[in-house]
């Protein structure tokens, strides 16, 4: 990787690029893409009637989209180090506009799960994006924009809820696909016009085998998790996945160890704070999608069971969007917090309001209002956590790798996220009660998924205080780079 270009030495000769757009449009970017992985959930119970399908096969629809997120997203942050970010960004774009587009058009379970596989190679947006801004931008505006880029993620997690369940109640059901597609247009465009292309390039060959020993690992790994409630967590098919993903990925790991252009230098992912933030990643995106799994239940639970509050997908929906928009709004917070102290204490900071607000929800479930404030508390510590740890990732590894590691990084959330509901789904399967000939999940099950979140904030901070002081991890960057990684200098650390 020794052709990659530094900012520094072009500085002299060309004049800084006009960078004014940047943020809002990447931020617009990941917004879509999460628009995209929401839109779909009002619509999951009746996806067997409109595809003339079973329930199971249906499921395909949302399995095929974590899985083909979970391969593209490593693979198009190493495609942009090498060939360019934007261009892979236009690319990742483009798959989720045709994605939509066939799902759009679809009405049968076969061009539906291609349709929705499609807009999962899209979720390398926000990796690509962030890792453009450290390219682009000069290091004292740098943090904030981080920030802001990684909201988006829940910006558009927690106002897609609302948005589809509208437009699922008053539309046809294809008016969804048709509006993913419609901003990912705009989307696309803007990036065109507004996002320059960095220079910073690895160069070098594409890690063909490397990419399809990593597919098959994370596919075995995450078709177990995700589908291992229905198949049996004690099946031979579970196990046998399971047992596939370990051997996959130790052979996979060999292998990269060994090849001189490697699809992810694991080299640079065992450095202390790559390795102990990538941790911390799962805890916490472990903790981010438990309040999704339970609250939006709540609410539409009837009230008959005591403790459901018979609310419409709708207003569910509403109750989850202010916590996006608070992540948003702290965005520039969490960015002071990491210049003034350093993003190793923003995101332990953050895992502590997370937790927080699991406790606060554990205590406080009787009212509407008790979920939209427990919602924009756990909102907050993510918005810090998530903030926090693209900075960290990005201050210990070179220039030319920052897309392969912001992407890495990316993945273990979604790792996180998949355990997530694979738990919950155990506790509230298994933690009933009866409500006429219904067994419904009990108070105490969601009462267990929401401690869950909390002590998996908990365990996020305990890992993130290992994460080695700031100083020394430049010493170890600045030691693989030749000079000290420029995120380092922007945290003051």
């Amino acid at each position: 990787m020794s052709d990659a270009l530094d900012r520094s030495a072009t500085a002299g000769t060309a004049p800084p690029p006009r960078t004014g757009a940047v943020v809002p449009v990447l931020a617009f970017g990941g917004i879509v893409v999460s628009l995209m992985q929401t839109l779909v959930i009002p619509i999951v119970g009746r996806l067997p009637q409109y595809l003339n399908a079973s329930a199971a096969d249906t499921a395909w629809a949302i399995t095929a989209t974590l899985l083909a997120a979970a391969v593209a997203t490593p693979v198009m942050g190493r495609l942009g180090d090498m060939y360019g970010k934007r261009r892979m960004l236009l690319l990742s774009m483009g798959m989720l506009v045709v994605g939509s587009v066939v799902a759009g058009l679809s009405d049968s379970l076969v061009p539906m799960i291609v349709g929705r596989a499609l807009q999962g190679l899209s979720s390398g947006v926000i990796p690509l994006g962030i890792s453009i801004l450290r390219d682009e931008l000069p290091a004292e505006k740098l943090g904030p924009a981080t920030a802001m880029i990684s909201a988006s993620l829940g910006v558009g997690g927690a106002l897609g809820l609302p948005v589809a369940a509208l437009i699922a109640d008053n539309f046809d059901w294809h008016m969804l696909f048709w509006t993913s597609a419609a901003l990912g247009v705009v989307a696309l465009v803007a990036v065109a016009a507004l996002v320059p292309e960095s220079k910073v390039r690895t160069g070098g060959r594409f890690d063909l085998p490397g990419s399809i020993g990593m597919a098959a690992g994370l596919v075995c790994l995450l078709l177990a998790i995700s589908k291992g409630g229905d198949w049996g967590w004690s099946s031979g098919t579970t196990l046998g996945l399971f047992a596939a993903a370990v051997v996959i990925l130790a052979a996979w790991g060999l292998f990269e160890l060994r090849n001189d252009q490697p699809l992810v230098d694991l080299r640079s992912t065992a450095r202390p704070q790559v390795l102990i933030t990538n941790l911390a990643s799962v805890a916490i995106g472990f903790a981010m999608f438990s309040m999704s799994l339970v609250i939006p239940q709540m609410l539409q639970l009837p009230e008959e069971t005591g403790y459901g509050l018979g609310q419409s997908l709708l207003t569910a929906g509403l109750v989850m969007a202010p916590s996006g928009l608070v992540m948003m709004a702290l965005a520039p917070v969490s960015a002071l917090v990491s210049r003034a102290r350093g993003p190793k204490v923003t995101l332990m900071t953050g895992a502590l309001i997370v937790a927080a607000g699991y406790g606060l929800n554990v205590l406080l479930m009787s009212e509407v209002w008790h979920f939209v404030l427990a919602s924009c508390v756990i909102g907050a510590g993510i918005g810090f956590c998530y903030g926090a740890m693209p900075t960290l990732i990005m201050g210990a590894v070179p220039a030319s790798e920052t897309g392969a590691a912001n992407a890495l990084n990316t993945l273990m959330r979604s790792i996180g996220t998949s355990v997530a509901s694979a738990v919950a789904g155990v506790v509230l399967a298994q933690m009933t009660t009866r409500f006429g000939a219904f067994a419904l999940p009990s108070e105490d099950a969601f009462r267990t998924v929401l401690a869950l979140g909390s002590g998996a904030a908990l365990l996020g901070f305990v890992i993130a205080a290992f994460i080695p002081r700031q100083r020394a991890a430049a010493a170890e960057g600045a030691a693989a780079t030749g000079g000290v990684p420029e995120a380092v200098k922007a945290s003051k650390a």
